[in-house]
C-alpha cells in the first residue's frame, strides 16, 4: 500500500465542531475504508451515562469493520467524578472529559453526543437519580438525538436494575428504552418536529457484561465476535479499543491492547427480535432508499477499481457517484453520504486546504484576519471558485500553493455552550434546541471553500483555527477563541471569612483588544462592605493585564451570596472572567465564566498554623486552608525523609494519595513516627484498589465501597463528647447543612477497636454506616482517616465542613 498522505478530511466521520486541528490527511488505506463505508447505509447508537461507560471495542468494530454510522450518547459529561491528573472538579472536569471523549471517538471512529444531564456523583438507584435529574427533559434530549441520528439499532451498556451498579447507569437504560418508544411517537415532544422527523429504530438491546465481579452474559444470548483484525488499519479492534479508552486520562484508564477473539453478548429489550446478528433483517445497502440500488453498484465498482498508488484516478468515478446521490430526493442518507463522498473526493484528489489566524484569541466584535491555504497534489483539473464570499476562478496547479487573505467578524464568545448560564444541580440550562446533543458549540467562524472538480462544483465548510509553530512540538493547531473585550478574573470560586475579619480579593483584568479604558465595579450581598466602589483602568495594548484589589468586610448580619464584577468599557458591560485549562492530551480550553465568587462568613476557631501537605490525585484543600489563615507547604519525598516533621502542626494527604503515590511505602514509617512523637496526621479518602501501602494507619482497617450519596443524609454523633467534635469548635448537626453532592465515599470497614468511630449516617432505606471517620491516638499524636468529601465541601465554602476539618487537624495538647 502506498504510504503517501492524501487529501483533506474534517467531515468524513465526525460532525463539524470546533476542533484543534484541520486538514487531517488520509492515506490510501483510509480512503479505501471510506469507499467501503460509503456503501453501507446502517447506523447504531450506544447509550450510557458517563465518559468511559461505552464499549470502545464494540464501537470500533461497528464503525470500522461493519462500516455502520456509529454514535455514543453519554447522558453526562462525567462532571461528578474524581480527577487523577489535576484539581479541576465538577463542570471543569466535565469539560476535560468532553475532550477526552472526542479524542476517543476520533480513535474508534464513532461520533459523540451528550444530553444536558449533569453527573452529580454516585447514586445507588435510578429513583435517586431521577430526583435530581429532570427525567422528562433528559428523555427529550435522548429522543432528539435519536430523531437526528436515526439509528437502526440502539444499544445500552447497563440494565435498568441494581445490577447496573450505579443509579445513573440504571437511569440511562430506562431513558434509552423510553426514548426508543417516544422517538417514534409524534405526540411525544412535538416541538422537536419543527426540525426533525419521528424515527423508529428497529430494535434496542442490552450489551451484557462480565466485570466488577458480576457476570450478566450467558450462552443463550445473541453473540458477536468483535475481535477481528483489520489489515487496512493494521490493528485489531481490541487494540483500537485500548487506544480509545486510554484517552480517558483524567480517570486513569490507560489500557493494554488486546488481540484475538472477543465475544460480546446482547439481550433483546424491545423492537424486532434478532437471533443471529444486531442488524438482522435490516437493509443496510443502497437498495433501502428509492433509486439507490444503481448507486450501490457504482460505489462497488469504484471500490474494486481503486488504485492505492494513484488515488486521484478514482475521482472521476466518485464525482459521477456524487452527481447521482445529489439527484436523489431529499433525505437522511442523501445528506449523510454526500458529506462522506465530498471528503473522499477531496482526499483522493489530494486536495488540501485550511483557514487559520496567527492570533490565538480575538475580541468579541473585532475583525479576524484569516489566511486560507490551498494545495493540489495531483494532476486533476481543479479550479478554486471562491473562499468565503471572495470569487477566485483560479486553476490550481499540481504542487503549487494558493493563499487567500480574508476576514470575518468575531460574533460570539467561545464559551462552552452548556456552561454559559448558571444551572441547577442536575441539569445544564440550554435554551437553544439546536445545540442539544452537540459535544461542543459549532464554530462561529466558518469558512466556505468552493471548487470545480471534474466539471462539478463542490463546496466545503471549515472552522477557522489558530495555528502556530512551537520550538518543541512543531506545528500546532488550537481552536480559535473569541473573548470579551476585557475579562475580570477572580482566583477562587468561594471565599470564606472568619468572623468579621476583612479580606483582600485580587482581581486580574485582561484586555483582548487595544486601547481598553474603562472601570470595574464590584457588587456584594447585604451585610458586606467593599472598598473601593469602583476602579478605573487603562490597558493600552491587547494582552495587557492589570491586577487590582478589593477589600471585603463582613458584618454580623452578612448574608451568604456572591461577589460579582462588572466592567464598563466604551458603553458596554462585561461580566466574564478568563480561565485556561491546559493539558497536553487535549486542546487548550479557554473559558469565560461569570466573574463572580461565593462569599461566606463563618464562626471558626483555629489551632496551629503550619500544615504539611502530601499531594494525591488532585484537590483544592491547600488553597482552602490558606483562606482561613493556615500556612500550607506541599511536602516532597526528600523533605519528608530528611527534615524534622515536628515543625508541622498537622500533615494531610491529598485524596487518593495511597492509590497514586508509590513512594508513600517508603515514607510511611517516617509519617507514623511523626504521629508517635506527637503529630497529627490526617489521611483523606482512597479507593480500595489499588492501595499501595499495606497499613495506612497505625492499626489495621479496610477500605470498602460503602458510601452515602445523599448530601442531606442525617448524621448521628456516636460519641458527642469526643474531642474531635468539641475542640476548637463545637460541632453540631447544623454543621452538616448545605453539603453538596454527597456525604462520603469508600468508607472504612473492619477497623481495629483502637479506632474511635465518630459519625454514623446512611442513605434512605439503608442501614447506618460508621466508617466515614476514624480517629486513633498513637503514641503522643493523633491519626485521622476520613472518607467525608471535604475535597468537594471546602472549595465550595461550606461552613460546617471547615469547622469539622479544622477540628480534625487540631490536637489539644
Amino acid at each position: 500500500m502506498n504510504s503517501r498522505k492524501l487529501g483533506f478530511s474534517i467531515l468524513l466521520f465526525i460532525p463539524l465542531f470546533v476542533t484543534g486541528q484541520t486538514s487531517v490527511q488520509y492515506n490510501s488505506a483510509e480512503i479505501k475504508l471510506g469507499l467501503k463505508k460509503l456503501n453501507v447505509l446502517g447506523s447504531a447508537l450506544y447509550i450510557a451515562a458517563h465518559p468511559d461507560d461505552e464499549n470502545t471495542r464494540l464501537l470500533a468494530f461497528l464503525a470500522k469493520e461493519k462500516k455502520y454510522r456509529t454514535g455514543y450518547l453519554s447522558l453526562t459529561r462525567g462532571d461528578g467524578g474524581q480527577n487523577l491528573i489535576g484539581n479541576e472538579q465538577s463542570e471543569l472536569l466535565g469539560l476535560i472529559r468532553t475532550q477526552e471523549l472526542l479524542a476517543a471517538r476520533r480513535t474508534d471512529g464513532a461520533e459523540q453526543f451528550f444530553s444536558r444531564a449533569i453527573d452529580f456523583g454516585f447514586s445507588k438507584h435510578a429513583e435517586e437519580t431521577f430526583r435530581i435529574w429532570n427525567k422528562e427533559q433528559i428523555l427529550a434530549d435522548a429522543v432528539w438525538v435519536i430523531r437526528k441520528f436515526k439509528p437502526d439499532v440502539i444499544i445500552t451498556r447497563f440494565p435498568e436494575d441494581t445490577r447496573a451498579g450505579h443509579g445513573q447507569h440504571a437511569a440511562s437504560a430506562i431513558i434509552a428504552r423510553e426514548a426508543f418508544i417516544a422517538a417514534a411517537d409524534p405526540k411525544r415532544f412535538p416541538e422537536q418536529l419543527k426540525f426533525v422527523e419521528v424515527w423508529s429504530a428497529q430494535r434496542i438491546v442490552w450489551n451484557t457484561f462480565n466485570f466488577g465481579g458480576l457476570n450478566t452474559t450467558s450462552d443463550d444470548q445473541l453473540k458477536l465476535n468483535v475481535g477481528a483484525f483489520n489489515p487496512l488499519i493494521g490493528k485489531g479492534y481490541g487494540e483500537i479499543a485500548a487506544e480509545s479508552r486510554t484517552h480517558h486520562k483524567s480517570q486513569g484508564f490507560g489500557s493494554a491492547r488486546q488481540r484475538g477473539q472477543a465475544v460480546e453478548y446482547f439481550i433483546h429489550t424491545a423492537g424486532i427480535l434478532s437471533k443471529n446478528d444486531l442488524f438482522e433483517g435490516i437493509n443496510s445497502q443502497w437498495s433501502r432508499i428509492q433509486g439507490g440500488e444503481e448507486i450501490g453498484k457504482m460505489i462497488h465498482a469504484a471500490d474494486q477499481n481503486f488504485n492505492s498508488d494513484e488515488p486521484s484516478a478514482s475521482v472521476p468515478a466518485l464525482v459521477r457517484i456524487l452527481k447521482a446521490i445529489e439527484g436523489l430526493p431529499e433525505g437522511y442518507w442523501k445528506e449523510q453520504k454526500s458529506k462522506e463522498l465530498k471528503d473522499l473526493i477531496a482526499g483522493a484528489a489530494e486536495l488540501w486546504f485550511e483557514s487559520y489566524t496567527l492570533q490565538a484569541i480575538q475580541a468579541l466584535g473585532d475583525s479576524i484576519r484569516l489566511r486560507s491555504d490551498i494545495v493540489l497534489q495531483s494532476k486533476l483539473r481543479v479550479k478554486l471558485l471562491s473562499v468565503n464570499t471572495q470569487k477566485q476562478d483560479f486553476d490550481l496547479k499540481e504542487g503549487v500553493s494558493k493563499s487567500v487573505q480574508s476576514s470575518v467578524i468575531a460574533k460570539e464568545i467561545t464559551e462552552p455552550y452548556w456552561l454559559f448560564e448558571d444551572h441547577p444541580m442536575g441539569m445544564y440550562k440550554i435554551d437553544d434546541q439546536l445545540l442539544i446533543g452537540h459535544p461542543e458549540k459549532p464554530s462561529s467562524a466558518i469558512i466556505s471553500f468552493s471548487f470545480r472538480i471534474e466539471d462539478h462544483e463542490i463546496s466545503y465548510q471549515l472552522p477557522a483555527v489558530y495555528k502556530y509553530t512551537d520550538q518543541v512540538r512543531g506545528e500546532v493547531y488550537q481552536p480559535l477563541i473569541i473573548a470579551p473585550a476585557v475579562t475580570a478574573s477572580i482566583t477562587d470560586k468561594a471565599y470564606v471569612f472568619v468572623g468579621n475579619t476583612s479580606k483582600s480579593i485580587t482581581v486580574v483584568l485582561k484586555s483582548f483588544r487595544n486601547n481598553s479604558q474603562g472601570s470595574i465595579s464590584p457588587r456584594v450581598p447585604p451585610g458586606w462592605k467593599i472598598e473601593p466602589q469602583q476602579i478605573v483602568f487603562n490597558l493600552p495594548k491587547k494582552g495587557d493585564e492589570k491586577t487590582v484589589q478589593f477589600t471585603i468586610s463582613p458584618s454580623d448580619q452578612a448574608e451568604s451570596g456572591k461577589f460579582s464584577l462588572h466592567v464598563q468599557l466604551a458603553g458596554q458591560t462585561f461580566n466574564r472572567a478568563h480561565r485556561i485549562i491546559n493539558y497536553d492530551h487535549i486542546p487548550i480550553q479557554n473559558l469565560f465564566p461569570l466573574a463572580e465568587a461565593k462569599i461566606e462568613r463563618i464562626e471558626l476557631k483555629t489551632g496551629g498554623k503550619k500544615i504539611g501537605y502530601i499531594a494525591g490525585a488532585g484537590d483544592l484543600i491547600p488553597e482552602s486552608l490558606q483562606q482561613i489563615g493556615y500556612q500550607v507547604n506541599t511536602l516532597s519525598e526528600t523533605e519528608i525523609m530528611t527534615t524534622d516533621l515536628s515543625n508541622y502542626d498537622a500533615i494531610i494527604t491529598g485524596v487518593r494519595a495511597y492509590n497514586v503515590n508509590e513512594r508513600l511505602t517508603l515514607m510511611q514509617p517516617k509519617l507514623m513516627d511523626y504521629v508517635n512523637r506527637g503529630g497529627t496526621f490526617l489521611v483523606q479518602y482512597n479507593v480500595n484498589n489499588p492501595v499501595l501501602v499495606q497499613n495506612i494507619g497505625p492499626y489495621p482497617f479496610k477500605i470498602s465501597r460503602d458510601r452515602v450519596t445523599e448530601e442531606n443524609a442525617v448524621v448521628t454523633f456516636l460519641d458527642k463528647d469526643h474531642p474531635i467534635l468539641n475542640y476548637p469548635n463545637k460541632i453540631t448537626p447544623k454543621d452538616f447543612n448545605g453539603w453538596i453532592q454527597e456525604r462520603g465515599l469508600y468508607f472504612t470497614a473492619d477497623a481495629d477497636p483502637k479506632y474511635s468511630r465518630i459519625l454514623s449516617m446512611n442513605d434512605s432505606g439503608e442501614p447506618a454506616k460508621d466508617g466515614s471517620l476514624l480517629v486513633a491516638e498513637y503514641g503522643k499524636g493523633r491519626f485521622v482517616y476520613t472518607s467525608l468529601v471535604f475535597f468537594r465541601e471546602l472549595p465550595a465554602g461550606i461552613p460546617g465542613a471547615y469547622r469539622l476539618f479544622v477540628n480534625l487537624i487540631t490536637n489539644k495538647k
